[in-house]
């Protein structure tokens, strides 16, 4: 069995186990957002979380994930390598006005949580009628007679009457 030993590797190890413990600020955990027709997707990786353990807040359009990821040894556990981040890890959204913050679904498997946002009704595209001037228009015809009247203006001939001949 080969093992391999990098001493600058615990070092480093080390050195962020202790700032995280002694500052016990959340941590940020990685994050995809994207839009998928009429909602917006958006998924955390939390790998080793319980589902229980994550905390879900909404208020004023800002939108709260904390989760806690704990080893917890048990009696006579030797711990060899503990290199997996462990405590308190939060993200915040700050989410616009054309989200529906009010229908947040949350789903949490195989260690990704996935939020789904509708999109506001009110920020969805619309169609929008366009009305116009239904006024009236009267056109008047212009007086019949004469040559500037067109063949339809002028008055029809009736069969029963006789052409004139110019006799009297």
């Amino acid at each position: 069995m080969i093992m391999r030993f990098d001493p600058f590797r615990e070092f480093d190890r080390l050195t962020e186990q202790l700032a995280s413990t002694a500052s016990r600020a959340p941590r940020a955990f990685p994050m995809d957002a994207y839009r998928r027709g009429d909602r917006f997707i958006v998924e955390f990786d939390l790998p080793g979380v319980e589902p229980a353990s994550i905390e879900l807040t909404v208020e004023q359009n800002v939108l709260t994930v904390r989760a806690e990821r704990r080893f917890e040894p048990r009696e006579g556990d030797e711990v060899l390598v503990a290199e997996r981040p462990q405590g308190t890890y939060a993200r915040q959204i700050f989410l616009g006005d054309a989200l529906d913050s009010e229908r947040v679904q949350a789903d949490c498997r195989l260690g990704v949580l996935t939020l789904t946002i509708p999109v506001a009704e009110t920020a969805k595209p619309r169609q929008v009628p366009v009305r116009g001037d239904r006024e009236t228009e009267t056109i008047v015809p212009p007086p019949a007679g004469g040559a500037a009247a067109s063949p339809s203006e002028r008055p029809a001939s009736t069969a029963g009457q006789a052409a004139p001949t110019g006799k009297s």
